[in-house]
């Protein structure tokens, strides 16, 4: 029940600030914000890091680069491998993006103490299957 209610308000705000504004649901979100954090990752990493399978995130790939927000490119040191990165429009959709959210959180975690949010993070990590 508590999750529950809690998912219905942290949708409407992510909705409300980055979704609907960007054109993004949220795991197209995160993985913008992973690239943009690691640029030149492996379409391996990030699927490890969304917890989604390889086909899954092929089809995501496919579809931001569809809308030309990433490109993949082969790793010269191994061409067998490729690197996941933003376009300019899609560095530009990132920030603009992240500063969107920003608020947003401010307005879920307005709420905690600094302990109380790390403790969140610790504990939704745990519910997510991270130790």
């Amino acid at each position: 029940f508590h999750l529950a209610r809690a998912t219905l308000t942290t949708q409407g705000a992510f909705e409300r600030h980055v979704g609907t504004p960007f054109e993004l649901n949220k795991v197209e979100f995160s993985l913008l914000m992973l690239v943009m954090a690691n640029p030149a990752v492996t379409p391996k990493r990030l699927a490890r890091a969304l917890a989604v399978a390889a086909p899954k995130l092929t089809l995501l790939l496919d579809a931001l680069q569809a809308r030309s927000l990433i490109q993949r490119q082969r790793n010269a040191a191994d061409g067998r491998s490729q690197h996941v990165l933003l376009t300019a429009a899609g560095r530009k959709l990132a920030r603009d993006a992240a500063a969107a959210a920003e608020p947003m959180e401010r307005e879920l975690l307005g709420a905690l103490s600094r302990a109380e949010h790390a403790m969140l993070i610790e504990l939704l990590g745990k519910l997510a299957g991270r130790p």
